[in-house]
């Protein structure tokens, strides 16, 4: 009888330990703040080594963490960026090829009309391992322009406040239909602090439990209206580099207001911080904003899908990093934050990405074990390319190690560049790769076919 009494007790003392080590788990999940900024390029922030536009808050930043100087969007424009980041998924398995709009712009380009809500999301992962989740700021994954899409609350966010392309856009910031209007209560130049208070403050009010916020603002998108006296000026001037540059400045003091804000609340030692962009820039400037790559927005050349990548956490992550080898991408994103915050993966579907948490929170550089693809622009060719002939890149890509190879559907023409080699794509190799050509234009066009969800093939 003794020994089962000391047995129990025994029992119940590891239970509570195991308890205890559950909630001091809990407690070390880190807050995950990803700052998803809208058409900013490589050569906008000066960490790249941009000269154009300096970014001081956001130098620190990469100086305090981790930078990764080949990360890779999933698309070179907004909406199937955003869906490759949201779901872990490359955008054509949910039928999502180029920017959302109205319902004829979608028909022709035999797209879906929003996400379907019944894909993974990252936010609903997180949330029913025990995070809080917000999204505030741009969202284009559907809504807007006539098109009645799922609320934001069914990808798994508590709470919300968007943009004008969103199924229900904040009012203070929609006063018409349109981007942005000089009559919205929130004016365009203050964005971006309205969405760092509001992220500030639901951390305030979460304190103690792990916090998952989407930050996705759309200020670096055209038309750039840094103050009150811009309104005055020329529209012309909306989308000019010397209405760029106060926008990027602006922008980058509200990034040091956040890290100033976490500071204050207490939580920037537990708090993983990610910044990166949804695609490159448009316009390029002579490539300025490209920092010299070939490519803008709506192209697969690197300058439209090679993008900034800090990742910052003061507890975990060991500041002044820089990897300049390992190749990560956009949809690495879910399966690594989703270890990181200890959530269990969904099942449903199979994810395109890669886990790649230990190398984010300061592991060894390493070699990517998938290749990665692309595809954009075979439908609406006037939306879906650039005007700038040398920056329209076929259809389908693929990076395989040091190889990027492009392809048309029907196989007639290809690219390939080594951008070890050649970074800014100038050097097409297809004549000298005949062997290699044939093996990535069947990997590409299998993988496509695959993977493509559009009703009219």
């Amino acid at each position: 009888m003794q020994s089962a009494m000391i047995r129990s007790k025994y029992i119940l003392l590891l239970c509570f330990y195991f308890y205890a080590m559950g909630l001091d788990a809990q407690a070390r999940r880190p807050n995950i703040v990803l700052i998803y900024v809208d058409d900013m390029g490589i050569g906008d922030v000066s960490y790249t080594g941009g000269r154009e536009l300096p970014t001081p808050n956001i130098d620190q930043l990469a100086k305090e963490g981790k930078v990764f100087t080949k990360y890779y969007s999933n698309a070179p424009v907004c909406s199937p960026s955003r869906v490759a980041i949201t779901t872990g998924m490359y955008p054509l398995r949910w039928n999502i090829n180029t920017f959302l709009s109205g319902q004829q712009h979608n028909q022709i380009c035999e797209q879906a009309a929003y996400l379907a809500d019944e894909a993974p999301s990252l936010a609903r992962t997180l949330k029913a391992s025990g995070y809080k989740t917000a999204h505030f700021g741009k969202w284009h994954m559907g809504g807007g322009r006539r098109i009645i899409a799922p609320s934001i609350t069914q990808y798994g966010f508590d709470e919300y406040a968007s943009t004008w392309e969103s199924p229900d856009p904040d009012p203070l910031l929609t006063a018409s239909n349109w981007i942005w209007s000089p009559e919205d209560s929130i004016k365009r130049w203050e964005r971006t602090a309205y969405f760092v208070d509001k992220t500030l403050d639901f951390l305030a009010r979460h304190a103690g439990q792990p916090c998952y916020i989407n930050l996705w603002p759309d200020d670096i998108h055209s038309p750039w209206v840094a103050d009150g006296a811009a309104l005055r000026a020329d529209k012309q001037a909306y989308f000019s580099f010397d209405n760029l540059e106060p926008v990027i400045d602006l922008f980058d003091q509200e990034i040091g207001r956040l890290m100033k804000g976490l500071e204050a609340l207490g939580v920037s030692e537990h708090t993983l911080l990610i910044l990166t962009s949804d695609n490159g820039p448009a316009p390029t400037f002579e490539r300025k904003r490209t920092h010299g790559l070939r490519g803008a927005k709506n192209s697969l050349y690197e300058g439209g899908i090679k993008m900034p990548f800090i990742i910052h956490w003061p507890s975990t992550i060991e500041a002044s990093q820089v990897d300049s080898i390992s190749v990560i991408s956009a949809v690495d994103l879910f399966p690594s934050l989703c270890k990181i915050g200890g959530a269990k993966m969904p099942t449903e579907y199979s994810l395109d990405g890669e886990n790649v948490s230990q190398l984010l929170i300061g592991g060894k550089t390493r070699k990517r074990k998938r290749k990665l693809f692309w595809e954009y622009g075979r439908l609406n060719p006037k939306y879906s390319i650039p005007k700038e002939p040398n920056n329209r890149s076929l259809p389908l890509a693929v990076r395989d190690g040091r190889w990027k190879f492009f392809v048309s559907f029907d196989g007639s023409k290809t690219e390939l560049y080594d951008l070890q080699q050649d970074p800014n794509e100038t050097q097409d190799l297809s004549d000298s790769q005949p062997r290699l050509i044939r093996k990535l234009k069947r990997v590409a066009l299998q993988w496509f076919e695959k993977n493509d969800r559009s009703e009219v093939k």
